[in-house]
Formats: C-alpha cells, structure tokens, sequence
C-alpha cells in the first residue's frame, strides 16, 4: 500500500483570541481536536511593530465596524509572555504543536531562544524586514516564510538573507552583496532547502478567488527548489482542498471560534466544525494523490474480467465459415480472444461450430 503524503495543516488562531487567554486556551483545544498539525499565534509588541498614527487597513476598519489606528487595535490583541508559555505546555498537553509569528527581532528571540521553538513563521509583511530575517536565520531555527504582496526578486533578495544568516551568523558585516553570494552558494542553497518553505500567499483579507493564483506554488518551487504550502485567507477551505492536490505540503487556514466575534479576522475565518472538515477532506485528498505511477490498483484486477471485452461471436457460426464483421462483436466478459485482433480474424474460417455469444479462441 502507498504511504500518503502528509500535508503540516496549522490552524491560524492569530489574533481571533481578542487578547484573552481563556479563549486562546479554548482555541488550542478545538485545533488539537480538528486534527490540525500546528496552531499558529502571533507574538508582537503593539509598540515595536507600528507607529501611533499608523492607519488601518481598509480591511481591518471594515471588519471591525469602526476606524481606528492600527497601534489601538493591536494594543488589545497583544499576548504577553506568561500567556505564551501557559499556551505551549497547553499545547503539549492536547499533542498540537505550537507555532508562532514573529513581528519584530526581541519577539522572534523569546520564540527561538526563551522558547526555544524550532520553527518560527514570518509573514508576507516581513519577507522584506532584513534585519527580523537575519536574526531569525542566526538562531538557526525553520522558518516558514510567507511570500503575500512580492515578486520573485524580492523573494530570492529575502532568501538571500536569510542564507547568509544561516552561514554567517557571527559575521558582523552584513551587506546585500554577501546576501546575494550566500544565496548562490551551494552550500547557502543546501541549507535553505534543509530549513525554509515558502507559502503562496495573497494579502487580503478576504481574498476574492480571482486573486489566489495556486499555479504560482509550482513557480516557487521551479524557481527556488523549496518546499512549499499555501497560505489561504478565501472564505471557504475548497481552496486549501484544491492547493493540496496540487501539491502544497503545508497549509495554513485562518479560524474562530465563532465569526460574528469583534475584531480585524474573525470574518474570513473557518468556525471549528469547518475546521475539522477541512483537515478531513485535505486528508482524504492525501490518499487520492498516490504514486504517480500509471497502473491498476490491486482492487481493479478483479473487476477488469467483467469490465473488459473479449471477441465473441454475434451469430450462430459453423465449422468453416467465413469470420466477418456480421457474425463477430465485443462483448463482455473479457474471456476469449482481445479486442485488437478483430481485424486479424477477419476472413479467418472457423475451426469449429460456434454458438451466438461464444467467445472465440481461434
């Protein structure tokens, strides 16, 4: 039997705890009970990640109902350091692995070092943030790197880094000039393959299915040689569905408690019920995926008899007669002579009487 391929789904909690940990802890629970992998937090400091009189984005006024500065809104959904470690011993108690967002270097360093995480995820508004990418590589830790809002040059510059950073941790001279020679280092490309995955991703929140372009899963890995997943923020999980059958190896799915909650993410998020029945249905399509190898399956073999045809005889035919398109067909079951030889026995004479519906055997 095929082993299935195993696709790491992490249940996007994000901020749709509201900063109160009883819900957090709740949330924890329900992704163990879904049958997620990971259930992915994000670790920030509202004051170390936006300016004041940062705006929010027309997505998070929306959904929330009211305008805001981001630094507001983000004030009431920080969680503090206590919360992290009661989050991650909950977590090894309901057997889900803990995942993190990184915001900023001190945020990525309790993760990787005060936790000692060894997996830290970075989203599409840091694949530019050189100085949080180079930190996170130094700690050689797995990152998990979501590639929303960038193009392919972007996207190798941030490799770049992050391949300098795994080799040249104590360096302390960073420049773009030994990011791009770490980058065409084979030894820098070893090890992003051994520690990076890429996820496509599109930074809207909800994303209209026009502007999801799975195909670009497999140009990431044509151009970077990189495992990588599907960051989905679309309404529904029939997208996570489909990237896995594409061959997305990770997936990360935002979900809730219950969507009518307050606050910027909760709207296009799955609730717990969805949740399960998408980890359910990405598991089946695991199974469905197969080798790849074009063959019958063991449970065919016993139908292709009946479901196959043979050469057999539409008409009575006496010993020496002419066989001819009037008096042979293909019928089921598969018995008698193939199909490919009807031609061949055209205008053969019988060796023997035959009676209508024999199959012949000449």
């Amino acid at each position: 039997m095929i082993t299935p391929p195993h696709t790491y789904i992490i249940a996007e909690a994000g901020v749709n705890h509201n900063g109160d940990l009883n819900l957090a802890l709740e949330m924890v629970e329900c992704a163990a009970k879904s049958g997620a992998d990971a259930i992915k937090f994000q670790t920030f400091s509202a004051d170390r990640l936006v300016t004041k009189n940062a705006r929010q984005a027309e997505y998070q006024t929306k959904n929330i109902g009211k305008e805001d500065s981001q630094y507001n809104m983000l004030k009431k959904l920080e969680l503090s350091e206590d919360n992290h470690t009661i989050l991650l011993e909950h977590c090894k108690k309901h057997k889900i692995d803990f995942l993190s967002s990184a915001f900023d270097i001190e945020s990525a360093k309790f993760l990787g070092q005060t936790l000692n995480l060894p997996t830290i995820k970075l989203g599409s508004g840091e694949l530019t943030n050189a100085p949080l990418l180079l930190e996170c590589a130094k700690m050689n830790v797995q990152i998990i790197l979501s590639t929303g809002m960038a193009t392919t040059e972007e996207i190798e510059k941030s490799l770049g880094v992050l391949a300098f950073g795994y080799l040249n941790g104590n360096d302390p001279t960073p420049s773009i000039k030994k990011f791009e020679n770490s980058f065409n280092n084979n030894e820098g490309q070893q090890r992003l393959r051994d520690k990076v995955s890429l996820l496509q991703c599109t930074t809207a929140y909800p994303c209209d299915f026009t502007q999801v372009n799975l195909k670009a899963m497999e140009h990431l890995r044509r151009s970077f040689g990189l495992k990588t997943g599907y960051s989905d923020h679309t309404t529904g999980s029939h997208i996570s569905i489909a990237a896995v059958a594409m061959g997305a190896k990770i997936i990360e799915k935002h979900f809730t408690l219950d969507r009518t909650m307050e606050g910027p993410d909760h709207k296009a998020s799955l609730e717990p019920n969805e949740l399960t029945q998408m980890v359910s249905c990405i598991r089946d399509v695991e199974k469905s995926l197969g080798s790849g190898i074009k063959a019958p399956d063991d449970a065919e073999l016993g139908n292709r008899a009946v479901a196959r045809k043979g050469l057999h005889t539409s008409k009575t035919i006496q010993k020496g007669e002419a066989f001819c398109p009037e008096n042979i067909t293909t019928k089921r079951p598969e018995d008698g002579l193939s199909p490919y030889l009807y031609w061949d026995l055209i205008g053969k004479t019988a060796s023997r009487d035959y009676n209508e519906d024999d199959a012949i055997n000449e």
